[in-house]
């Protein structure tokens, strides 16, 4: 019997979106001393729900148990993501006249990537991060942080104590939500009655047009097309009245929302061409959703094709970077030391460890220039670019990059 239900509207889950097998918790490094230990595994398997069309993963391990103080992802040791917090404040603080009077809060604020540069300008600001590892960085930077996941109970003692948002900023943090729910009923309660709140996350269009199906692991419980965040936040009073198309994580969507009731927004029409666009792409039917995992049963094919290929040829192959989406894709391919001799990352925090699942020694980027590999693949894609700027030196041993999505491909140089 199916006990599945859709986390936002309940309706039972029965169809599939894309099944990725069995793996780990993709941001579960393992400790060389623990190797005997491995990893849990479970299902990877995403549905779609036929009544409000979002994308989403049943729930194995707790929130708890994901964001726990080692957790490792640290935002401040990727340089274009830094730029892109940097121009956001830019942007969000004279688009909306923030200064020194205002409040700006943010949900899983991580390391403090972004908040540093509102405290640059005087602006107050308060972070909620439950993640100790990254909270105690934040902290470092002078950034006052509430450790704690974020909730209705949360934002009610938070006004108890405090003035609501003028500006609540969530940055890849609402596809990490199980109750998504009780989260967004939160912000409806945090919001400044003239507020805004501004969230960004994966478009679901865009994963579906590129193939990146890697962006799909267990710390991501949903995966938003616009219609279905637009329903989402409807339910709680909440109007987007504003969105952007960004670069980031393969292709984001920057939402802007505010109170049903406040009327000094006008509705953008940037929000009617993108419904228009979802439309047209078909986000409306179930039929679309279906069609998904045949292409990602392709694309592995193909990512074993040329691994063994290169192999054949007598290929040394390493990765740079140790990303979730890169124990995605790893695992679900079924690649390991077979293929791969060991992957680097810049974050001190991986180093040292062994991934999860594949159980891939993880070296500093210099463990590079020591090897020399013939193939250096590219495991987080979407900042492809600078890190080809950083590795061009791969050249003076004649090495090549290699990356899998869209599709697997050795870049030219």
């Amino acid at each position: 019997m199916n006990d599945r239900k859709c986390r936002f509207c309940q309706t039972p889950l029965y169809q599939t979106f894309v099944d990725l097998g069995l793996s780990p918790v993709s941001n579960a490094f393992v400790k060389p001393e623990n190797v005997n230990q491995g990893n849990r595994f479970y299902p990877l398997h995403a549905f779609v729900c036929e009544q409000c069309l979002l994308v989403q993963l049943e729930q194995f391990e707790s929130p708890e148990d994901i964001f726990s103080q080692d957790y490792v992802y640290f935002s401040s040791f990727s340089e274009s993501w830094l730029k892109h917090a940097q121009t956001y404040v830019e942007m969000v603080i004279d688009r909306y006249n923030i200064g020194k009077s205002s409040k700006v809060v943010e949900i899983a604020c991580n390391d403090g990537y972004l908040l540093q540069y509102f405290i640059d300008k005087n602006i107050s600001v308060l972070g909620i991060e439950p993640a100790s590892s990254v909270a105690d960085e934040a902290q470092n930077k002078g950034i006052p942080v509430v450790r704690s996941f974020f909730g209705t109970e949360l934002a009610k003692e938070l006004v108890n104590r405090s003035p609501k948002a003028d500006l609540l900023i969530g940055n890849n943090v609402l596809a990490h939500v199980p109750d998504i729910n009780d989260f967004v009923r939160g912000l409806k309660f945090l919001l400044n009655e003239r507020g805004v709140i501004t969230m960004e996350f994966p478009h679901l269009l865009r994963l579906m047009q590129g193939n990146q199906f890697d962006t799909i692991y267990h710390e991501h419980f949903s995966y938003f097309s616009f219609l279905t965040v637009q329903t989402i936040f409807s339910r709680f009073g909440l109007s987007l009245f504003d969105v952007e198309e960004l670069p980031t994580h393969g292709a984001s969507l920057r939402i802007y929302a505010k109170h049903a009731e406040d009327e000094s927004k006008p509705i953008s029409a940037a929000v009617e061409k993108l419904l228009t666009l979802e439309y047209e792409e078909g986000l409306h039917r179930m039929e679309t959703y279906q069609t998904f995992s045949d292409k990602v049963v392709k694309t592995k094919r193909q990512i074993l094709d040329l691994l063994i290929r290169l192999k054949n040829e007598g290929k040394s192959i390493v990765g740079y970077g140790a990303p979730a989406k890169g124990n995605t894709l790893l695992n679900y391919c079924g690649v390991g030391r077979d293929f791969f001799d060991y992957v680097v990352d810049k974050s001190p925090h991986k180093q040292g460890m062994l991934l999860p699942g594949t159980l891939i020694p993880v070296y500093a980027p210099d463990h590079i220039t020591e090897t020399k590999p013939d193939i250096v693949v590219i495991m987080p894609w979407n900042i492809k670019e600078e890190i080809v700027q950083q590795m061009g030196y791969i050249d003076e041993w004649n090495g090549q990059f290699v990356v899998f999505i869209p599709e697997p491909r050795v870049l030219l140089s």
